[in-house]
């Protein structure tokens, strides 16, 4: 199989918004039981974003990791901070929320052709469905809605610093990727690391810059 082999990304079709019961408990349950796809979803940068290295070593449901399994380790990492002046708990639930959306329009990539400004508005509305149609705007709800948008406003240090690990989650993802394949995923750390602006993360990246490097 070569790279002219690699089918371009199907159209994606996004699945119906939930419709509301009235029932808090019903609809609070449907809730937690869309968090499943989280688990499900595979990461689409690395099933589609033109890496076909990925494909030619065997199934992708085994190779590429799941938006749950990139937001856990987000918040392992937030954790690990050192930073005093960080509120890291709130760091902590932010990386845990910040891909939430993608349980409804998965992982978005603009590979796919569709606009940054078409990928807000589905995001968006699916927080919205999220928190009003079945969580109906309870407390914890807004507090998940709070922390979703001041990521996506990117403005706060803590917003700031989860989207630092965001960088850096997917350039550690794709190291493991390349010693456990024998892969250059080059692309994937130049589109990461030189990115990073919190100084602690931006070390924690020049490490695995030179661990890379002593390695290879």
């Amino acid at each position: 199989m070569d790279e002219s082999e690699i089918a371009p990304p199907a159209k994606r079709v996004f699945p119906p918004l939930y419709a509301s019961t009235g029932d808090a408990a019903i609809d609070r349950l449907a809730f937690f039981h869309v968090l499943e796809r989280l688990k499900t979803q595979k990461r689409t940068g690395w099933v589609r974003q033109a890496y076909p290295p990925l494909v030619w070593h065997g199934s992708l449901t085994r190779v590429s990791d799941s938006i749950s399994d990139h937001m856990y380790r987000m918040a392992i990492l937030a954790m690990c901070t050192s930073d005093s002046t960080l509120d890291v708990s709130k760091c902590v639930m932010m990386a845990v929320v910040h891909d939430l959306a993608e349980a409804q329009v998965g992982d978005i990539t603009p590979r796919e052709g569709i606009s940054k400004q078409e990928k807000q508005r589905l995001e968006a509305g699916a927080m919205r469905n999220f928190v009003h149609d079945m969580l109906h705007g309870s407390p914890a709800a807004l507090r998940i809605e709070a922390l979703w948008k001041e990521y996506e406003e990117g403005e706060t240090n803590e917003a700031k610093f989860v989207k630092d690990l965001d960088r850096l989650e997917m350039a550690l993802q794709a190291r493991e990727y390349e010693m456990a394949h024998a892969l250059d995923l080059q692309p994937f750390f130049d589109s990461s690391l030189p990115h990073l602006r919190h100084p602690e993360v931006k070390r924690w990246g020049e490490d695995l810059a030179q661990t890379r490097s002593r390695l290879r």
